[in-house]
This record gives structure tokens, sequence and C-alpha cells, in this order.
């Protein structure tokens, strides 16, 4: 349906339908799902708009991905909605009107083209007002999506006007063109002391946790600490015992012979007939309900598990072999047929379709086709010159202008329900050169055979399959041994010492967030993490889950091992590296500038214990000192360093610096610096595109997802 097109525009990624609603949070006295900047956003609007998103992905989208899409679209709407109230910008139905008309999946589609194949704003018209008659006779799919869209357009719009209200003033002169201009060509040439941190070992600079702790605190906006909780947890997964198994392969194995059996409809007993002696192998398994299809393709010896290939290509026609195990099924594989087949086969063709046929638009009969096909194949089956021509000539497929040339096609592929079986057959099985006329269900071929590989022995076998599948009995003593540790683990037992007597493998999530979805080693399992973040949970609570991991089901017996709020601290090893490290300079370069004494840069060099360094040609757009490396802090003081005198001890990238600056050679002077000027306007209005991320940090946003997704 064309909506579904427009509806789906990346241009508006908040399109949200909400043409359906589902009881949400009935039990809940909470009527907000979060807020922004006081302004509450409703949670069964939310819900609607959660289930909608769903349904417009296709059920590609996860229920957290709907919810965090959802989320976002909605507080981006609140915090620009106050905005355009403060600037003053209203978007009116003509610019909704202009802006939909100019779509291209407008413009082009041909539901709106008059007869000289032009877009007609009149058929658009037309199309909206038929969808508002089929709502209200009931039919309101169409039009809310429509009305969805109409939003999304006017709320495009509304940010593109104040995005562009903010660009407007985000601008530049020309003498911050040039002072841009001077600042970033200045080249500077200095003398400098540099005492690196790593001359100071680790262990005089020792960084506590109370340190880090401290850090993290006076530095939340940088980290931003979040509620996190640490489980750990038992997978048992629901697999068949040895006594399933060995049930599944006697129950495999009865079907290989005739069986007697009572039948209610003759009142007496039959006989059954196993794979051995059948011979519809396609009613054969369908009525014994094997758990796999028919194969009627044919298999080299190398296509057939090593461990029974050796048994079926010695076998005759109509041996059965097995029962085999194979990816978790049970086999017997009855010998069908045996027979020379090359791996590839190239061929050509002339193709005369017929009313009826598969694609075709031809009006012969089919008599008229058999009678033309004959006597295409008198003309053309001592002559490929002749073929060549002829199939470019009446060929309407992808062959036309090849000569016929359908090209190499593997027997796997041959032989497959995609591939015409009568083609397969006459290719497959006869030699090269041959040519013949063959009917498929796309009328009637000349086929003829230009190239085979080396012919060698294939087999095709009737397989019958059941899956090795867990009885109840299995499954209920997983589920009591899931049970057991839970309990157990209730009454205050050591999870880790119990797996220790057991032999379980304890697995953890460590930190897990509030709106997480995925549990490392078991995948999506949000309820593990709703549960967790229940206001009740404690360190020591245990819960049993089912769970499904990849369409294999089981259980989860789980225990909070950690918690902390949004006011805590989480210390992950890649943040306790980045923060360590920033500390431990801080530290060493305290240390190194009780040694960096002295009022020229010799006297410091020589109490520091190295030697005096110079740079040539440094500038702020490419800070680079020679044998130290990037330095933008160094280098930018530099600009603003009195020439000749000693400068303040600073804190650079890799060490402790003390410069004196000698020389400053600033650019050539430009008649105009209006290319400078642009430059920073353009740098500007790339800021003013972030405009919305501004927002959202100084805005005061409540997030309860957590509390019910």
């Amino acid at each position: 349906m064309f909506l579904i097109l427009i509806v789906g525009l990346a241009l508006f990624a908040f399109v949200l339908d909400p043409s359906s609603i589902q009881q949400f949070f009935s039990s809940s006295k909470v009527n907000s799902i979060g807020s922004v900047n006081g302004e509450d956003i409703d949670r069964e609007e939310f819900a609607r708009q959660v289930e909608a998103y769903r349904t417009q992905s296709g059920g590609r989208a996860s229920q957290m991905q709907a919810v965090n899409a959802v989320w976002s679209g909605m507080v981006a709407e609140n915090i620009f909605e106050n905005q355009l109230e403060k600037a003053g910008i209203v978007i009116g139905e003509k610019d909704i009107w202009d802006a939909m008309v100019a779509l291209p999946e407008i413009q082009n589609s041909p539901l709106f083209k008059n007869e000289a194949n032009l877009f007609d704003e009149e058929k658009l018209k037309e199309y909206i007002a038929n969808m508002k008659d089929e709502a209200e006779s009931g039919n309101t799919q169409a039009w809310m999506n429509w009305l969805a869209t109409e939003k999304s357009i006017k709320r495009n719009l509304e940010r593109q006007s104040y995005t562009s209200l903010v660009k407007v003033g985000l601008g530049a002169s020309l003498k911050e063109g040039e002072r841009d201009y001077l600042f970033n060509n200045t080249k500077m040439d200095a003398e400098f002391v540099y005492v690196p941190y790593a001359s100071i070992p680790d262990s005089l600079s020792y960084v506590s946790k109370d340190e880090i702790q401290k850090y993290l605190k006076d530095n939340t906006k940088r980290f931003k600490p979040e509620a996190t909780r640490t489980l750990q947890y038992v997978k048992f997964d629901i697999v068949p015992s040895e006594a399933d198994d060995a049930e599944a392969k006697a129950l495999v194995e009865s079907f290989i012979n005739d069986k007697e059996e009572y039948s209610n409809a003759a009142k007496t007993t039959v006989n059954i007939a196993g794979l051995k002696n059948t011979t519809n192998y396609q009613e054969f398994l369908s009525n014994n309900r094997s758990d796999l299809a028919i194969d009627n393709g044919y298999k080299f010896k190398n296509q057939i598990l090593a461990e029974v290939s050796d048994e079926v290509f010695a076998a005759s026609i109509g041996d059965v072999v097995g029962p085999y195990k194979q990816n978790g099924y049970y086999k017997i594989s009855k010998v069908v047929e045996i027979v020379q087949l090359p791996d590839s086969v190239k061929s050509s063709h002339i193709i005369i379709p017929y009313a009826g046929t598969t694609r075709s638009t031809s009006i012969k009969t089919k008599e008229e086709a058999k009678k033309t096909a004959d006597s295409v194949y008198a003309l053309v089956r001592n002559s490929k010159s002749k073929f060549t021509e002829i199939a470019d000539e009446i060929n309407s497929d992808g062959t036309k202008g090849k000569g016929g040339d359908i090209g190499w096609v593997r027997k796997d592929q041959a032989f497959s329900p995609s591939f015409d079986s009568d083609f397969a057959d006459f290719i497959y099985k006869n030699k090269v050169g041959s040519i013949q006329v063959v009917e498929t269900a796309f009328g009637f071929h000349i086929i003829r055979i230009d190239e085979q590989t080396t012919p060698e022995k294939a087999v095709r076998l009737a397989t019958f399959a059941r899956l090795v599948e867990a009885s109840e009995e299995t499954e209920n003593n997983i589920f009591e041994e899931a049970e057991t540790l839970n309990a157990n683990m209730s009454e205050g037992k050591d999870l880790n010492e119990i797996a220790i007597e057991k032999n379980y493998n304890v697995q953890t999530a460590l930190n897990l967030k509030v709106l997480a979805e995925a549990i490392p080693g078991i995948g999506a399992q949000r309820q593990m993490v709703t549960w967790a973040f229940e206001t009740e949970r404690q360190i020591g609570n245990s819960k049993r889950f089912d769970i499904d991991v990849n369409g294999k089901r089981g259980y989860a017996v789980a225990t909070v091992t950690g918690k902390t709020e949004e006011d805590g601290v989480v210390v992950s090893s890649d943040l306790l590296s980045i923060i360590r490290t920033e500390l431990i300079d801080q530290k060493k370069a305290e240390l190194i500038k009780k040694k960096m004494t002295g009022a020229t840069l010799a006297e410091i060099a020589t109490n520091s214990g190295v030697s005096v360094g110079s740079a040539s040609s440094v500038g702020l757009s490419s800070p680079l000192i020679s044998g130290v490396g990037n330095e933008p802090a160094v280098v930018g003081a530099m600009s603003t360093i009195k020439l000749n005198e000693v400068s303040e001890l600073m804190n650079g990238e890799k060490g402790v610096f003390v410069v004196k600056v000698t020389k400053r050679d600033a650019p050539v002077d430009l008649e105009n610096y209006d290319n400078f000027r642009k430059k920073l306007v353009t740098q500007l209005e790339g800021r003013g595109n972030q405009i919305f991320n501004v927002l959202e940090e100084t805005a005061e946003i409540k997030d309860n997802r957590g509390k019910f997704f």
C-alpha cells in the first residue's frame, strides 16, 4: 500500500501510528512514563506509540528498541514544543501541504499522475478524500497513517525553522575571520624544558579507591553515574536425555520394515509398508510425519555424512541405511537411484512458450507451440550458428542476445525445487552435444548440452527423519533441578559453593543498566533486568526464569550480587583505567614541578636532570613539538606568552613543560578575509545543528521507563 511507503520515510524519524491500544500498567498508580521540564509523558499514550512502532517495524524491532525509539521521539517533541513557543514559530496547513506535495514519493507515484504522466495535485486530494471517507465507514488504518505523516511533516518543518533561526544568530565578522587566519597560521620558535610523566614510577603516585570515588563524584556530568545491577546465574538447557535419544532412535528404526497394525476402518489387522518396501516416498514421509521434507536431489559421496557415506555408496538400489544421527535428527535413508552425473553443466536453449505457461504472454496453443518447436529443432539440430541466430531472434528471456546461453548450472541448483525438473533431467542425464525438444512449465525448449564436468557416481535418497526432543519427563527433571537450586539459594546457600558441588557453570552479568535488554551469554532477557531493578530487590535475592535462547528453551536461576543507585559510583575496568591515568599524571606533575626550579631554562633543565629542547615553526593548526608529540594546550599557551620570557610551569599531555618563545612569524596579510569568515560561519552552523543535544543536556528529564518495561 502506498501509505506504508510514505509512513516509512526516513525523513520522519518520529512517525508513530496511534492505531492500536493496549491495556498498559493497569495495576500501577503512576500515570507518567517520565517528564521533560515538568511536563509529564502519559504512560498510556506512550504504550500506544510503542505498540504502533513495533507494528510499523514488521516485528523487526524488539520491545526495548521500540521503547527507546519512542522515548527519544517524545522527549524531542516536548523539548522542541517549549522552544517553538518561545520563538513564536508557527507552521500552517499550507506549509505542511507544500512539503507533502514536494516529496519525491508523492511526485513520482503513478497514483497521482495524469494522462500526460505529470503529477496532478487534484488526484492527490481525491486520494486523501477517499481515505477520509473510508475512515468514516470504519476503515481507519490508512487515514490514521496519513494523519501521522502530516504530523511528522509539521514537526520536521518546525524543527527546521527553529534550527534556521538559531543559525541566523551564528555569524562572524571579517575581523573575526582575520583573527582566525592569524591565529591558525602564525608560526613560532621556542626553547623548552620538558619532563615526562613517565620519568616518575607509578609506585610513587599511588591512587586510592577513595580518590577515584571522589573524582567520580566531582565529575558527575562527565561520567553520569547510573543505577546498576550485577547478576550471577546458572543456565539449564532443556535438552534430550540419553533415554530420549534411545527412544527416538528406536522409533525411527521401526519405520524401516513393514509392520502390522489394527485398522479401525477395516476392523482387521493390515500391513503397513516400511521405508524399505514403499514406492511413494512423498506419501510415506507425510503419513508418518517425518520431521524433514523429501529431498529429490542427487548427492555425491562428499555430500553425505561421513559416518555413513561408505555404507550408502556400497549399497544397492532399495537398500536402507541407518538409523544414524545428524544435526539432532535420527534418520534412515533408502537408496532410490544410482547414476553417473557431472557436477556442473553448461547449456543453451530456444524457448517457445504457449498460452498458460509460466511467465508467458503468448497466445499460441500448446499444439501450435509444439509444431513450432519441432520445426525449429529440425533447423538447428545440426547447426550451432543457426541455433544462435534463432535463439537471439525468438527468445524472450534473459538469454536473448546471448545465443540462448544459459551458462553453467550446478547439480544442487538444477535438482532444487526452484529449477525445472524436466530441464534438469535432460541436461544432466544426457551427453555433451545432445539436443532435444523438452516440455517444461515454461513451454517447449530446444535444449543443447554444450559442456559438462566429468561425471561421477551420485545417489538419490529417500530419508525419513525424526528430531530428537526432550520428553515431558526430561523437562520435568530439568525444571526440578532449576527449582531446587533456586530454593537452596533462597535459603541463603552460596551459589558458587553449590556450583562446585554440582558442576554448574556460573555466569556473570556485570553492571546492568535499568533499560538493558540483553544478558551476556543468553541474549535478550528483559524480564531478568526488570526483576533485578524492582524496588524491593536486595542483594542475595534469587529467582528462576523461563528463557529462550535462539529458539532453544531452558531456565536460568539468577541472583543479585551487586547494586548501585543513581547517586552511586560504578567503576568499570575501562573507566578505572582512564581515571587512574589522569589522577596518576596529576600526582606525577606535582612531584615533577618540585624539581623544576630556577630562573632560566638552563637552570630548570639542570635541576630536572634533562636538557633544553627547541621547537621551530610550531603552530596551532599543527601543535606538534619536536621530540615530544602532539601538545595542543602547550602550543596554545605559547601563542599568548611574551617573547623571550620564561613561562609558568604547564601540565601537558605527556609531561610538564616550561617554555620561552623566541620568535613569532605572522602570516602574510591578505586583502580580504571573507573566506576565513565563511569558514567560521560554517563551523558555527555545524554547531547549530547540534542544538537539540544542548537542549537535551540542559533539560530536566525524569525517566521512569525502567519501572514499566
